[in-house]
């Protein structure tokens, strides 16, 4: 296969993967923020301290980190039927991969909510602030930088899984490189696949680190 007949594969699985880990990530955010907040806020101490309501949440949230992504994905094919109206395509995938990935962003959250002071934390308590202060004004500005690293890490990782989506239906660099390199043994096109990956793994790192580098150095200056 030459330069010139690989472009267009590249450039298509390309643009299919950026798709979906873009929206991927932005539903694993919204869902694993949240959630992450509550085991710390539901945890013993926390202002809404319900041990069971966070036992429940923990058992979900691990299960969910548990699970391979590949047996996951096909589990839910069900569900994403029902919400996109079919299983196989970039938007399709955007399902499986947001679900997948929102329980690992979770306890990335929760980990970096729980490096926040509690000398702030008891601060505002005392001064008779409630979640939405304590949220907004302290655990999400103090732990931001961490939380940067956390959603590098989570787009990193749905990178990966996009690669795993195209062995059943998805589209993107993985369906690309089992397509048209594994299946027709094309060495080179396998080889020009990891390459693709390889570098966009290392410009989101390097913007990720780059953001948390500058947030760190706003804070110590603040």
């Amino acid at each position: 296969m030459t330069w010139s007949e690989m472009q267009p594969l590249l450039t298509q699985g390309t643009f299919d993967t950026l798709y979906m880990v873009l929206w991927s990530t932005l539903v694993t955010v919204l869902g694993g923020l949240p959630v992450g907040i509550l085991l710390v806020l539901t945890d013993q101490g926390g202002l809404l301290q319900n041990r069971p309501v966070n036992k429940v949440l923990g058992v979900i949230v691990n299960i969910g980190r548990s699970l391979p992504f590949i047996i996951l994905l096909i589990f839910l094919i069900p569900v994403t039927t029902a919400i996109v109206g079919t299983f196989i395509g970039p938007t399709a995938m955007i399902v499986p991969l947001a679900i997948g990935a929102i329980p690992f962003f979770a306890r990335l959250v929760e980990t970096a909510v729980r490096e926040v002071d509690h000398g702030l934390v008891e601060a505002v308590e005392s001064m008779g602030g409630g979640i939405p202060t304590l949220v907004g004004k302290v655990l999400l500005p103090q732990s931001l930088p961490s939380l940067v690293a956390a959603v590098t890490t989570t787009v990193i990782t749905l990178i990966g899984y996009s690669a795993m989506a195209g062995a059943v239906g998805g589209e993107g660099l993985g369906s690309k490189a089992i397509t048209y390199g594994f299946q027709r043994f094309e060495t080179g096109f396998m080889v020009a696949t990891v390459v693709v990956l390889i570098a966009l793994v290392t410009v989101i790192q390097l913007i990720g680190d780059g953001v948390v580098r500058l947030l760190a150095r706003r804070g110590r200056t603040a």
